[in-house]
């Protein structure tokens, strides 16, 4: 399973509207709000991911709300992310450094990112766990060839 993404957006345009290839899908939703966006985003990723593995109707039933739970908490830490990073370019580019409001960021983004990997690892165990071996087995390639295309 790949990365959740709120739009889809390329490396670099967080927040800034730009979805695949740098087109802004908002543009296309008057009236929509960026959570409407987002569920609607999550619904075409599961719907990938129930044809990847050809889920039953049983197993669409179960992984919808995994994968949707997991999503609800992971975006918030996403979004908490971004921000540090916002916040270390203004400590940075501050005239004097403050290296013990550095170190305190930098110990809050760990403590972050081990929280958002328990919580991802949890919803891919979750997954497995209404897979089949050879619905996994499908899934985990499919992985590999994703990786191949990412670096």
């Amino acid at each position: 399973m790949r990365e959740l993404r709120e739009d889809d957006q390329p490396h670099g345009q967080e927040g800034r509207g730009a979805g695949h290839r740098g087109v802004d899908h908002r543009q296309h939703a008057v009236g929509v709000g960026a959570q409407e966006l987002r569920v609607a985003h999550l619904d075409r990723m599961l719907k990938h991911l129930y044809v990847e593995v050809d889920a039953t109707d049983a197993q669409k039933q179960q992984l919808g709300p995994i994968v949707k739970a997991a999503a609800r908490d992971l975006l918030p830490m996403r979004d908490r992310m971004r921000d540090a990073r916002l916040q270390a370019v203004a400590l940075l580019s501050q005239p004097s450094i403050d290296r013990a409001a550095i170190e305190a960021l930098r110990a809050n983004q760990l403590q972050l990112a081990e929280q958002a990997s328990k919580r991802f690892t949890q919803a891919l165990a979750d997954v497995a766990d209404v897979l089949t071996p050879e619905q996994r087995k499908q899934l985990t390639e499919r992985m590999s060839r994703w990786r191949g295309h990412r670096g």
